[in-house]
């Protein structure tokens, strides 16, 4: 597969909202496998396809709990509690901030075969569906920010 080029901020595509998926085809299959390689290969736990410029309504995450989940068409369901921590994100590189989000979430969704499904997270999990989530809509986390937007050290901070 390829490694796409990650958008940045400033760039227009990460402020528009994403358009559902009508159904799967080959050239949406290798997006999906496209925006894996892409993600692993930034370091990252999460990519949503308008990051690297296509404004369809996918996200790709793997926050290394032994699974890697494709959600296609996500609607969060339901959300409760809240963490506030620390939050990047491959679109805004070497920078973090402080984000308060839900310490639970449940989504639905479709994976790669367009047959739905519901996922639930704790935590890293919660955080990145939320934080992808938000990506479809053309919202950057930096939206959220409590106080400034700070340097990230790397290799300390794993980004969304």
């Amino acid at each position: 597969m390829a490694i796409r080029q990650i958008r940045t901020i400033g760039d227009e595509i990460l402020t528009k909202k994403c358009k559902p998926v009508k159904e799967m085809t080959p050239r949406t299959r290798e997006l999906i496998e496209d925006m894996y390689d892409t993600m692993y290969q930034a370091n990252g736990v999460g990519l949503a396809a308008s990051q690297v410029g296509i404004l369809k309504r996918i996200v790709v995450i793997d926050v290394e709990d032994g699974n890697r989940y494709t959600l296609i068409n996500p609607e969060i369901l339901e959300t409760s509690g809240s963490q506030t921590g620390y939050e990047g994100c491959l679109s805004v590189p070497g920078k973090t901030g402080i984000v308060t989000r839900p310490m639970y979430a449940k989504v639905r969704a479709y994976n790669e075969d367009m047959e739905p499904y519901e996922l639930e997270g704790e935590g890293l999990l919660a955080r990145a569906i939320c934080h992808e989530c938000a990506h479809l809509e053309g919202q950057l986390y930096v939206e959220l920010v409590e106080g400034e937007l700070m340097d990230t050290v790397p290799d300390e901070e794993e980004e969304e």
